[in-house]
């Protein structure tokens, strides 16, 4: 099963406990720093080598910082849909993400949602969230 995999400039571990906040679930976090001293993956940094959000749901988020040095574009082209059965659900989830974060398409009723919006949060991350019809 694919999951989505988030990339990070040094703010993985703020940007995973903010989700494991809205969205519940279980989460783990390995930074470069916790790796063997005698493996070449050692770097002795606080960024986050690999994480990942276990959701109530069963499905995973996961995520890591780019290494010192090294130069990405997280969260460009991506977004990452969220269904879920409540419209009240999904307006609150939405509230959250949204928080420090810019609306793209406020939530509210559609031709093919009961409930639906589009947000960049906080962190770089575009989500759209959206209620079962």
């Amino acid at each position: 099963m694919p999951y989505p995999y988030l990339h990070f400039q040094g703010h993985c571990a703020d940007a995973m406990a903010f989700y494991a906040d809205v969205f519940g679930g279980e989460l783990t976090v390995m930074k470069w720093s916790d790796a063997p001293a005698d493996t070449p993956q050692k770097i002795d940094s606080d960024r986050v080598m690999h994480s990942h959000l276990a959701l109530p749901d069963g499905t995973r988020l996961m995520a890591g910082d780019f290494p010192p040095g090294f130069e990405g574009d997280p969260q460009k082209a991506v977004s990452i849909s969220h269904v879920v059965s409540d419209a009240g659900e999904g307006r609150a989830l939405f509230d959250r993400l949204a928080e420090g974060g810019d609306v793209i398409e406020s939530f509210g009723e559609t031709f093919f949602s009961p409930g639906f919006g589009m947000v960049r949060d906080r962190y770089g991350t575009h989500w759209m969230i959206m209620t079962e019809a």
